[in-house]
């Protein structure tokens, strides 16, 4: 029995394992039973046969107004960023061949938050859709900086993280300087910027914030998915995938734009939610396997899960109190790096 499905499109075409298949079916399962969950549970909870009965569009205009409004958006947000995040980490970590590297360990994140923090202190008069390219900005910057003080007659895997953690925290600091100092901002503007350094998608609504991230995730997840497959042949080392005809350069430096592009686009709305990058593609390799065709679909589906039952539990576990999803994210994710930078000890 042939264990590899076939699926060819205009220009390019690709292959998925049955198991891939199947976990992605299955996770798919699992994102949208957590939606239907996340838009019942809250401060004022709504059952199961009401919850689809307004989904459907046939239910209590109170209940209706309650999902459709408030906790619908937030949904929507935690599935675009967790995805971006996790599908953003698990390019990074490919592009360097280095497990321990996502965008919020090596500081790319942390370039993303000071450009949106940048935007919130002296650009807030301009339209919310210029929040992501400032946050994109940043990113580059920061992973332009990593890659200059991380390179000596090549890049380590080890000495990257170094770098790149040491750069995480300058930027955080240079970041909170900046809340700190700016005397002209108005309170609500600071308490925004401080709320976002947590990574909370609170307050988060149709037009401001949906419509501002999903055209960057519409664009930017297709395209990673379809140059996945370069990662695969980059995996040989670059001699092997030259000879077989692959730009390596070229894609590579295609795949990181791809890469810190998604990073800041979610980091923008999002804030700085961390380690979703660094343990989805892990999570996706253990179920899968370490072809990029299946790792980056899984990725995102897990990224997405993460970040609403994470976000969940923030807005519930203690009510009336709402919780930063990047306090949970961060609980769970700081002893997973720390077991990984153990592993990977041997790797300088």
């Amino acid at each position: 029995m042939n264990n590899w499905i076939t699926f060819r499109g205009w220009k390019h075409s690709f292959q998925l394992q049955r198991r891939t298949i199947m976990m992605i079916l299955l996770l798919i399962i699992a994102n949208l039973s957590a939606v239907v969950l996340c838009v019942g549970l809250g401060s004022k909870s709504i059952s199961l046969p009401n919850v689809i009965r307004a989904l459907l569009g046939i239910g209590d205009s109170s209940d209706s107004m309650i999902i459709f409004s408030l906790r619908m958006p937030r949904v929507v947000i935690a599935i675009l960023v967790g995805s971006a995040l996790a599908v953003s980490g698990a390019l990074l970590q490919g592009i360097v061949r280095n497990p321990l590297t996502s965008p919020d360990i090596i500081g790319i994140s942390g370039g993303a938050s000071l450009g949106t923090v940048i935007f919130i202190l002296y650009f807030s008069h301009l339209s919310i859709r210029y929040m992501p390219i400032s946050a994109i900005a940043g990113a580059f910057a920061a992973a332009f900086l990593i890659y200059l003080f991380a390179y000596r007659r090549g890049i380590t895997p080890l000495r990257l993280v170094l770098i790149g953690i040491g750069m995480a925290t300058a930027l955080t600091a240079v970041t909170y300087m900046l809340i700190l100092t700016a005397s002209f901002t108005p309170t609500a503007v600071a308490v925004k910027a401080f709320t976002f350094m947590t990574g909370s998608i609170y307050g988060v609504s149709w037009k401001r914030d949906v419509w501002t991230l999903l055209p960057w995730i519409i664009v930017l997840l297709p395209v990673a998915i379809i140059y996945a497959r370069h990662l695969n042949v980059q995996e040989l080392g670059d001699e092997v995938a030259t000879s077989v005809g692959s730009s390596v350069q070229m894609k590579r430096t295609i795949l990181l734009i791809i890469s810190v592009a998604l990073a800041g686009a979610a980091v923008a709305i999002g804030g700085a939610i961390n380690f979703i990058g660094l343990m989805a593609p892990h999570i996706a390799r253990k179920l899968v396997g370490p072809a990029y065709g299946g790792v980056i679909p899984v990725s995102a589906l897990i990224g997405s899960l993460v970040l609403l039952l994470s976000d969940l539990v923030a807005r519930t576990a203690f009510i009336p109190l709402d919780i930063p999803a990047g306090v949970f994210t961060a609980a769970i994710g700081a002893p997973f790096f720390i077991y990984l930078l153990y592993r990977h000890r041997n790797g300088a």
